[in-house]
């Protein structure tokens, strides 16, 4: 890239002696009068032979601006975040910085060159030596011995946690001969497969299905934590630790202090029994003192990187990259990083005498840092440069030489074009090159074409290292965030975002396709859950039985229902069994085997069910019949407006527009459903569309819950529509009567475009012009009465429903075919991933979460889920934090003074909210980034996951606190809960038990409330299955009489041995698909995942798959019953089957006298192998599923 750019600045008489100075080593030299894009582009150019460069600046907005201009000249470009120094402590933290940090680590041990960009408070933090890091990698190669118990062993030391299933970076698992482990530096799992001891393969596979994807011949693995330690490093840290701790504990109780006495006894006491347990090494960073003395910091990775490359270099003898060597240093306003160190420094030490003192820390802790001097002071060697915006002294800085530049800002256009082309034709006329940069070649070329138009000859070359020539105007694709010139040697650059406001997010992703059905999860199944049997009714599971009859093993699920009674069911005839979902977590009523009522219950929802779907069939059709307004194709505007999204739409998005512009644009009336969890982006999809609508002259109505989304969906449109002649009104208390007045005048006259409002909007003195398009925000939170009023307006307008609460899957298929639904599933690019922390309560920590987040001119939510005293918590918050503004809200309060509150907040009044959860509810506040979440234990997976999904909605780094108390909790208990907690941290696996009680939520928000009863009494997964074949048999697709049950029952052992699979979970997830298989293609890809997952299949897992293509075979012929000895086979035929009976006679003519058909009510045949004494009934299920293919051929020639 850097060609086109590097050709004019060697015009520059600085430029030559300030490369001179850098490559001999002249420096450090301060180069000023160059800010943003420019920076950069002068850092890269005057940098380029040297190998390696590390960017340092005072923030990480800054760090991030630096970071993507630095890709834009080099591809070889990452950026290194910060730790976060003062809550290192905390038990858990997010892998996310870890593995940020991890991957960088790599590129300095992998990569002969590349530029590092980080901030200040990065450089300071204490590391163990690269080369130790570098010792501890694992790698793994093809064909090389490895020992099991030796790779768990030295997996464990690396920080990696051992799960049952690896869905989470920092996980391995091990089955048998396979060791599965999510490397903090792979996109993806790798899967090792041994045979013996020798690594037989090496794969990547996907997390989310468990297959397989591309094979490796070697994988190389880092380490899960930044402290890894080798055993004797943890003695020796161990013992220093508690010889510590005792002299501590000594002084405390010498000051007559027997509270911190105690604290401190207890914290080292039950760390250093962790450590000699072998315990989890995650909240270790804090000691790396203990147990590491010649600890450095990142500045000395770099300068370690950049020699070592040297001397490869020269030992390998290659060119190019080779010769490149040495490391440039810049820094970015020293001034700013000073007082960036200094504030870092201060805090840190602040809180750590408190800290000291109070007992939390023994004093080794406390030294984490390098000090802000020591750090600038290594940071000044002859290679580096101080890069300034102003020609500044730099006080305490050894500067050599000093450089000044005459660069500056282009003035931003703004979409007026017209300026653009006028200075444009002056630069023309002026001979100075000009470079214009733009997000796609696409664009790119369409931006020259639209300048020729102009007689402005722009070229879009094809070879993008092609020098401008004065005079010239060039085209080409790429970003920075800011354009810029050189007067002095007349060279300009202007980017997108100069020309046309807003840049767009370019986002990286990687999309794997894979073949074959999601795994449909039986959802996490343990001893003691309730399950649903759709013949016998709701029991309490027990577990798996191994039983042998006959000389033949099988596995068999026991169920125990009411009275004591058991249901013992094989392990292959999951499918009639469910777990079981309510809504509430109220204890269902047990059932009684073989009794009555569950019959009754079954028939009773059944007529429900068919009710509903007849009405939703009947809707569905009637909206079809009727003809709406047809829009018509996009417009120049709305191709604008779209343009200004500032983020990268998602797929789901993406879709999920176009299906709603194709609905406009069609002659049927719109009623859509868009779904998607809050913050996934379903307001941009509202936004296009009403945009559209307005376009064609149509009003729109936007309706919404509560009178503060009002108002933040009307700054929102306010905000994206201000470019465009659109007028938006509000119409919620908050306006005085005279601005309502003018509203409804406007609405009537036709003068208002979109209306945003509450139930406000559905009030009788509302009339409108010409309403074209409704838009419903969250229905469900609305009362019956106004659903009514809703559901006049719809009529014959087009709607757009809007929902946060996920809507399940299972359910979301059975209505696809009456309601049109989109889903957004796709989380949108981290804007920046949210750290969560899981600590013991302590009020010093409270104090700093809050400090830090208020100094960067933030706000905090403290959640706190009991009204009764949440008045005095806010109290004690105030008295933590006495300068803060501090208010508390709940549910109980009414609703004006509620709105006031929230409103406040939303305004940034409030610093502080203590408030219950009812912020879980769509409120969008992206200045509020710290949450602490009190008694975090208390709280249901998916509430806290609904409530952290409250803070990380912009470009800050957010912080989420979940707070609980030691002394009430038990170490098991606390452990478990706090396991779910991390995987929920990471956004994995938690999730999906979180978002199963939303889907129920959800679920009774689409089908009505008095449904919501149905679904408890059978559970939610039985339910669902029943609309499904109601709605399929008003659509005539199904009938009735189809609906049997096939079971085959074979003398042969059939079971998962508990060597094979050990996880219970998993051994039931595949009974459950294993008895799903239907053909002989599904029957091959179970093969296949069966040797991927597991190995290779024992033999009766080999017999179990048999079984299940034998009953698949069976059910297409009508026979419900298979039984197969050694001598038999016995098989009865459905009553009211499908089959060509003509052709029966000749098929048993075919076996002569061994097959017989025996007439009756229930049709039998019977087949006898009398010629051979057979060893096991092999032979027999062969032939059993041939005569099963032939009968099946019958059914087809009926049809």
């Amino acid at each position: 890239m850097g060609e086109i750019f590097a050709n004019p600045l060697t015009e520059l008489a600085e430029y030559g002696d300030m490369k001179q100075d850098l490559m001999k080593g002249k420096g450090p030299v301060q180069i000023c009068g160059v800010t943003d894009s420019q920076k950069v582009h002068v850092m890269y150019q005057v940098s380029e032979e040297k190998a390696w460069r590390l960017v340092v600046t005072h923030d990480d907005t800054r760090a991030r601006e630096l970071y993507d201009d630095f890709s834009y000249f080099e591809k070889n470009t990452w950026l290194y975040p910060a730790r976060d120094l003062l809550f290192y402590s905390s038990d858990i933290h997010g892998n996310l910085l870890t593995r940020q940090r991890m991957q960088v680590f790599k590129h300095l041990m992998e990569d002969v060159g590349g530029t590092v960009v980080t901030t200040v408070d990065g450089l300071m933090d204490h590391l163990l030596p690269l080369s130790m890091m570098k010792e501890r990698r694992i790698l793994v190669e093809s064909g090389e011995v490895l020992d099991i118990g030796d790779m768990k062993e030295r997996l464990r030391d690396l920080g990696y946690e051992r799960t049952g299933q690896v869905d989470g970076m920092g996980q391995f698992s091990i089955r048998g001969g396979i060791i599965d482990i999510f490397p903090l530096t792979e996109e993806l799992p790798v899967r090792i497969e041994l045979w013996g001891d020798e690594v037989d393969s090496i794969r990547s596979f996907d997390p989310e299905s468990q297959r397989s994807i591309t094979q490796m011949d070697s994988v190389l693995i880092y380490p899960a934590a930044e402290l890894t330690l080798t055993k004797e490093q943890m003695e020796n840290g161990t013992y220093r630790i508690e010889k510590e701790g005792k002299k501590q504990e000594k002084a405390f109780r010498e000051a007559g202090k027997p509270e911190e006495a105690h604290r401190i006894k207890t914290a080292v006491g039950e760390l250093c029994e962790a450590l000699r347990e072998g315990f989890d090494t995650h909240a270790l960073d804090g000691y790396i003192r203990y147990f590491c003395k010649e600890t450095v910091s990142f500045l000395e990775y770099m300068k370690e990187a950049a020699g070592t490359d040297r001397t490869d270099g020269a030992l390998a003898g290659n060119g190019g990259s080779g010769e490149r060597a040495g490391l440039a240093i810049f820094l970015d306003e020293p001034q700013r990083l000073l007082e960036k160190a200094g504030v870092v420094e201060t805090e840190f030490r602040e809180s750590m005498s408190h800290r000291l003192e109070k007992g939390y820390l023994l004093p080794g802790q406390t030294d984490l840092l390098f000090s802000a001097k020591a750090v600038l002071a290594a940071a000044q060697t002859p290679e580096a440069i101080f890069m300034t915006g102003l020609d500044q002294r730099l006080p305490g800085m050894a500067v050599k030489k000093k450089y000044s530049i005459t660069g500056k800002n282009v003035s931003s256009y703004q979409n007026g074009f017209e300026l653009l082309i006028k200075d444009l034709t002056r630069w023309k006329k002026e001979g100075y090159r000009v470079v214009l940069l733009s997000a796609s070649r696409t664009r790119a070329s369409r931006l020259a074409g639209d300048l020729r138009e102009y007689d402005l000859r722009a070229f879009c070359p094809e070879d993008p290292s092609r020098p401008v020539s004065p005079g010239e105007i060039l085209v080409t694709y790429g970003k920075l965030h800011k354009g810029f010139e050189y007067p002095l040697i007349k060279f300009v650059v202007i980017t997108e975002g100069d020309m046309f406001g807003n840049e767009r997010r370019q986002k990286k992703r990687k999309k794997y396709n894979y073949e074959g059905k999601k795994i449909s999860n039986f959802s996490e199944l343990s001893v003691g859950d309730y399950v649903v049997h759709e013949s016998h009714g709701l029991g309490i599971y027990r577990g798996i039985e191994k039983i042998e009859q006959d000389h033949v093993i099988k596995d068999y699920i026991k169920v125990e229902y009411a009275d004591g009674g058991n249901l013992y069911l094989l392990a292959t005839r999951l499918d009639g069994i469910q777990k079981y979902a309510g809504a509430d977590a109220k204890t269902p009523k047990l059932n009684k085997l073989g009794g009555a009522e569950w019959g009754k219950t079954k028939t009773r929802v059944r007529t429900a069910v068919r009710e509903i779907a007849k009405e939703l069939v009947e809707l569905y059709a009637a909206r079809q019949d009727a003809e709406g307004f047809v829009y018509g194709e996009d417009t120049v505007w709305q191709k604008e407006f779209e343009e200004m999204f500032p983020y990268e739409e998602t797929d789901d998005q993406l879709s999920a527009i176009e299906d709603t512009k194709k609905d406009m644009e069609s002659r049927k009336i719109m009623d859509r459903l868009i779904c998607g969890d809050v913050g996934y982006g379903k307001t941009e999809i509202a936004l296009r569309a009403a945009f559209k609508a307005v376009q064609e002259g149509k009003q729109v109505v936007y309706l919404v819950p509560t009178t503060i989304l009002a108002q933040q969906h009307y700054n929102t449109f306010i905000q994206r529509m201000k470019d465009f002649p659109v007028r938006v009104d509000l119409m919620s208390r908050f306006k005085t009567p005279a601005d309502i007045k003018k509203t409804l005048e406007g609405l009537k006259k036709g003068f208002v475009d979109i209306v945003i409002g509450t139930h406000r909007v559905l009030s009788k003195d509302v009339q409108f012009k010409d309403l074209g398009l409704l838009i419903i925000d969250e229905e469900q939170r609305f009362g019956v009465a106004h659903k009514e009023k809703i559901k006049q307006l719809k009529q014959n307008v087009d709607v757009l429903t809007l929902t946060a609460t996920p809507i399940p899957r299972t359910l979301h298929m059975s209505l696809i075919g009456i309601r049109d639904m989109s889903v957004l599933e796709e989380p949108p690019m981290e804007r920046v991933p949210i750290q969560t922390y899981v600590m013991e309560y302590n009020d010093e920590m409270v104090r700093e979460a809050i400090h830090r987040e208020l100094a960067r001119g933030g706000q905090v939510y403290y959640v706190y889920n009991r009204v009764s005293n949440i008045d005095e918590i806010a109290g004690h918050v105030a008295s933590l934090v006495p300068d803060a503004q501090v208010a508390f809200a709940h549910g109980q309060m009414n609703e004006r003074q509620l709105e006031r509150i929230m409103l406040d907040f939303v305004n940034g009044d409030i610093d502080v909210l203590v408030s219950t959860t009812i912020i879980e509810t769509g409120l969008d506040i992206p200045n509020a980034n710290t949450m602490i979440i009190h008694d975090a234990d208390r709280l249901g997976l998916s509430q806290l996951y609904q409530i952290r999904g409250r803070i990380g909605r912009s470009n800050r780094t957010s912080f989420a606190f979940l707070m609980y108390k030691r002394d009430k909790m038990l170490r098991e208990e606390a452990e478990k809960r706090l396991q779910a907690i991390r995987e929920f941290t990471e956004l994995g696996s938690g999730i999906k038990i979180a978002m199963r009680d939303l889907e129920i939520r959800g679920a009774g928000n689409i089908l009505g409330a008095e449904q919501h009863g149905h679904m408890e009494a059978v559970g939610y997964d039985l339910y669902c299955k029943m609309l499904n074949e109601a709605v399929l048999a008003l659509k005539g697709e199904t009938t009735e009489e189809e609906r049997f049950e096939t079971v085959v029952d074979c003398d042969i052992d059939a079971f998962i041995p508990d060597g094979y699979i050990k996880n219970e979970y998993l051994k039931l997830d595949v009974y459950k698909r294993i008895s799903a298989i239907e053909n002989e293609e599904e029957y091959m890809d179970m093969q296949d995942e069966l040797i991927d997952r597991f190995g290779d299949i024992p033999g009766p897992v080999e017999n179990l798959l048999k079984v299940a293509e034998l009953k698949a075979a069976a059910h297409r012929a009508y026979v419900t019953e298979v039984a197969v000895n050694r001598q038999e086979i016995r098989m009865e035929l459905y009553p009211k089957a499908k089959l060509d009976v003509s052709g029966i006679p000749g098929l048993i003519g075919e076996y002569k006298n061994a097959l017989r058909f025996v007439q009756g009510e229930k049709p039998m045949m019977f087949y006898q192998d009398k010629r051979n004494k057979n060893k096991d009934c092999g032979p027999m299920m062969e032939k059993a599923r041939e005569i099963l293919e032939r009968l099946g051929g019958l059914a087809g020639q009926r049809g």
